[in-house]
């Protein structure tokens, strides 16, 4: 079947000397991998290696046979161009590491409209901006919400955040983060994209970033941490 859709890239595979296989969140079947022959190729080629790079917007024609095999492109072009990502060291940095947790975290070929969406504007609003040093966090934590384990706010109030369960409680357990943990946690389920970069100093980003890949593991099955994680940390410390 002919499609025509926005595709992200999630990952680029090199495969023998040429060809690539691109796994792509696609707006209209999900995820997708595609097999792109001839990409290192010397002649000039409208599936040009620049597409493929971690967390590309674009627009794809494509032959989908959904038999589980790869799938082809007919046609590819940018959706949109990004125009600090690939030249900020921070932002390229920020954006290796959340296609690894997006490839870790999103496994079933089944449409997620939502989540593209969320993903898009999300990717367009790092392009745009500068103050971008919680935006990681806050998104890692913003997909819990399609990905089906937002933490459950209302008994905020409580001091222990429980992960197996994604609550708030009153008395700590084992499988609880500590008041301080719990608190720093809390002031990130209130912050957007647009808010203070500041409010965070480096060690806390450190101390979330370490509670959100825990919560991950404990609620994916089979997630692992992204190889990019020391690289981001020196890139923040």
């Amino acid at each position: 079947m002919l499609v025509k859709t926005k595709a992200i890239v999630i990952s680029s595979l090199k495969y023998q000397e040429k060809s690539l296989i691109v796994k792509c969140l696609t707006l209209s079947d999900g995820l997708k991998s595609y097999f792109v022959p001839n990409a290192f190729a010397a002649k000039k080629s409208n599936q040009k290696i620049a597409y493929f790079q971690p967390l590309t917007i674009l627009e794809i024609e494509a032959n989908h046979k959904n038999k589980g095999t790869l799938e082809h492109f007919k046609e590819i072009k940018l959706a949109h161009a990004y125009q600090t990502i690939s030249s900020d060291i921070l932002k390229s940095t920020i954006v290796m590491f959340l296609s690894e947790i997006i490839q870790h975290s999103i496994h079933e070929e089944e449409k997620n409209e939502p989540l593209f969406l969320f993903l898009e504007s999300a990717l367009l609003w790092l392009d745009a901006h500068e103050d971008v040093a919680n935006f990681h966090l806050i998104l890692v934590l913003e997909m819990t919400k399609f990905l089906g384990f937002y933490p459950d706010t209302s008994d905020k109030e409580y001091p222990y955040f429980e992960k197996n369960e994604g609550v708030f409680i009153p008395l700590q357990s084992i499988s609880c983060l500590n008041e301080q943990e719990t608190h720093l946690f809390k002031r990130l389920l209130d912050l957007k994209f647009d808010s203070e970069q500041k409010i965070f100093a480096g060690v806390e980003r450190q101390i979330l970033l370490k509670i959100l890949l825990s919560y991950y593991t404990i609620h994916l099955d089979g997630f692992k941490n992204p190889k990019s994680l020391e690289v981001l940390k020196e890139v923040f410390a």
